[in-house]
């Protein structure tokens, strides 16, 4: 058993293997105080294995396990797992989606080749976002995809950028009214229906204060400098 700091809330984790709590250890919290307890039993981790296209050990189906149960309980405290790569840049949290293999790491790794160290990374693929204030700000967490890409902070969050690929690149602002077409399938809906509602409500409030666009791209590092100059410039 032990004890993390995700996004702000404090977490004990009932583990069974070690495997999770060494994917954590930048996160780990000595705190006595926490917020929920996850573990997983063994329901759970069948569950996974059904879930998962291929054979995996069982630490990892383990963590794959907690960060559920860990979706379910924060959306009843106020956030929410977002799939998506998100950077840092010029003090504001950039989020791209896009279907599995669409290149979204790609375009980050296109961003630091592009602009260096102005660029941090956030989270590689299931950050958590949550409200500060009026604010919408992501977390880094452990759970970040193959190539891990995480960082223990949170950044007040700038815009979410879904990405397509095309043979040019082009971006564009979409409306308020395909929000909910783009957004809703990135983020990680609970079972638990005080977390499902309080999410529904959070959001409603990130469609009124967050931008998203759509960028449409390839592989070149232009791709990088157009999203940054469609995203940043009016800031």
């Amino acid at each position: 058993m032990f004890t993390v700091k995700l996004a702000g809330y404090t977490i004990r984790v009932d583990n069974r293997y070690d495997f999770v709590e060494k994917m954590c250890k930048q996160y780990i919290s000595e705190t006595d105080t926490v917020d929920f307890t996850v573990s997983v039993s063994t329901e759970d981790m069948e569950n996974e294995k059904l879930l998962s296209p291929e054979e995996f050990s069982e630490g990892y189906l383990e963590s794959l396990a907690i960060y559920r149960h860990i979706g379910e309980e924060i959306g009843r405290l106020g956030g929410f797992i977002f799939h998506s790569a998100v950077i840092e840049y010029k003090g504001k949290a950039y989020a791209f989606a896009a279907k599995s293999g669409t290149g979204k790491s790609t375009h980050i790794r296109l961003w630091r080749k592009a602009f260096g160290d102005g660029v941090g990374i956030v989270n590689g693929d299931k950050p958590i976002f949550r409200f500060v204030g009026d604010e919408l700000y992501a977390y880094g967490t452990p759970w970040c995809g193959k190539e891990g890409f995480h960082r223990n902070v949170g950044v007040p969050l700038g815009a979410v950028c879904f990405i397509e690929r095309g043979e040019s690149n082009s971006i564009e602002q979409l409306p308020k009214k395909e929000f909910t077409e783009y957004v809703f399938n990135q983020v990680y809906m609970p079972e638990n229906g005080e977390s499902c509602l309080s999410i529904l409500d959070m959001l409603d409030k990130m469609s009124e204060t967050v931008k998203i666009y759509k960028l449409k791209c390839n592989m070149d590092i232009q791709a990088a400098y157009v999203a940054r100059d469609g995203m940043v410039s009016e800031e």
